[in-house]
């Protein structure tokens, strides 16, 4: 399935939003699409839910979305990923759930997505580059999880990992990074419902550049922090490091919160360019908390936010 992302097309690659809607609003009336065991990752999402969160902005086509990313583990350009990323075994897989939980564990994906209804969330994604998208994600709500493992009073922080897999990965052996990749939120963050594990794009899977088999997306927040192919989380007390900021702490915050007044050392983030507009298209106005103000701002009421970028 991996080659059909990278070489072939399918009515996703540039589906105007009408007919997407429409055909979601159909698939919709069969209700959310509960999963109790799957075959590997490669589970249906046709029939997930749509969701007040979604925005109504028009979504990147299927090709746009996972033919620009941003995945170091497989190379530092924008199409790297679509070229590397098929050697990824995504199947099986597990996510190793520890720290300060009741229910410790290594959980399988069967485990995981066991009665979980999956929801279509359509999330803009900014990028710290100060580019963004519009993605129809699948998923559920990362509190759902973090509810069934039970997480432990006094834990104030979840930390995420993604794989290491250096035979399959093949930006791991240049050092971009000190690996694994890491990330993490406070705990009201990762429980607010805007939160989610993302297994699907369309009506796939979520392809593998793309973080598959599991994927953190928090669309307020810069996408650097939405972690990939995750294999661990933790429930912690102390703040836990964070890839990015261990890397270059002046210029990539630990919240790393979307914020048009706190630009970026060397950019502007007043502004931003939307994938698939054209070499020519004109930038538009970045928002706060990328949109999400009214949803999240509460989360940080008191705090400085630009110094706790």
């Amino acid at each position: 399935m991996a080659g059909r992302y990278r070489n072939e097309l399918n009515w996703s690659d540039a589906t105007p939003r009408a007919a997407f809607m429409n055909r979601r609003q159909l698939m919709a009336g069969a209700g959310a699409l509960a999963v109790g065991s799957i075959g590997g990752p490669a589970l249906a999402s046709l029939n997930a839910a749509p969701s007040a969160f979604s925005t109504d902005a028009e979504p990147n086509s299927l090709k746009e979305i996972s033919n620009y990313n941003n995945y170091y583990e497989f190379g530092v350009g924008k199409e790297d990923p679509a070229r590397n990323a098929g050697a990824l075994t995504t199947d099986p897989w597990s996510v190793k759930i520890d720290g300060m939980v009741d229910r410790p564990g290594d959980y399988s994906m069967d485990d995981i997505l066991k009665g979980v209804s999956l929801e279509e969330r359509i999330y803009r994604l900014r990028c710290v580059e100060a580019w963004s998208m519009v993605v129809p994600w699948v998923g559920f709500e990362l509190a759902d999880l973090l509810n069934r493992v039970g997480v432990q009073p006094g834990a104030k922080y979840i930390a995420f990992e993604t794989a290491v897999r250096p035979d399959e990965m093949p930006g791991i052996s240049r050092g971009y990074l000190d690996w694994p990749y890491r990330e993490g939120l406070r705990l009201d963050e990762a429980m607010h419902p805007l939160t989610i594990i993302a297994t699907g794009l369309y009506d796939e899977p979520i392809p593998n550049q793309n973080g598959a088999p599991l994927r953190l997306v928090v669309p307020w927040k810069y996408g650097f922090k939405s972690i990939k192919s995750i294999v661990r989380i933790s429930a912690m007390e102390k703040e836990p490091p964070t890839s990015w900021n261990m890397a270059n702490a002046r210029e990539y915050g630990f919240y790393s919160n979307v914020n048009p007044e706190v630009d970026h050392p060397r950019w502007t983030q007043a502004s931003e360019r939307l994938i698939g507009g054209g070499l020519f298209a004109k930038r538009q106005p970045t928002q706060m908390f990328n949109g999400y103000e009214e949803h999240v701002a509460s989360l940080y009421t008191g705090m400085d936010l630009k110094k706790s970028f």
